[in-house]
């Protein structure tokens, strides 16, 4: 089953649809996350428990037990963020963010376009001349 099945609403019966669509991702990583949660609390509480028990002390086990967690905690949101995808591109009428530099090479006036209805747009024209991108195409793709 997919997060969205497309449906054809007439303009007649849209406004009739006030229901909510649910997606199950979300929900889902919410789950998965706190499992992953759980899982690292039942750990410490384990290794909190066997450390105490070959005798060590409780002050030295406590922090041992709670920089361990810290760390193994702050890894697994980490790994969490590479294994979410990267989210889908906005569609072609919406803008988008840019930085790009364009330099005019008649009268050498500069501008920064920080919108753009694409992700490397066409060159802006001045002085009746297309302007050029100053902008290293690398470091932005």
């Amino acid at each position: 089953m997919s997060d969205f099945d497309p449906t054809t609403d007439f303009p007649e019966s849209v406004e009739d649809d006030d229901a909510p669509i649910h997606s199950e991702a979300k929900s889902r990583d919410e789950r998965i996350q706190a499992r992953r949660r759980l899982a690292l609390r039942i750990v410490s509480v384990i290794g909190t428990g066997v450390l105490l028990a070959f005798g060590f002390p409780i002050i030295r086990t406590v922090v041992a037990v709670l920089a361990a967690y810290f760390a193994l905690a702050i890894g697994i949101r980490i790994l969490g963020a590479f294994a979410r995808p990267i989210p889908v591109a906005p569609p072609a009428g919406e803008l988008r963010r840019v930085k790009l530099t364009y330099r005019c090479p008649s009268c050498g006036t500069e501008i920064r376009m920080t919108l753009a209805n694409d992700t490397v747009p066409a060159a802006p024209r001045h002085c009746s001349d297309e302007m050029e991108l100053t902008t290293n195409l690398e470091d932005i793709l």
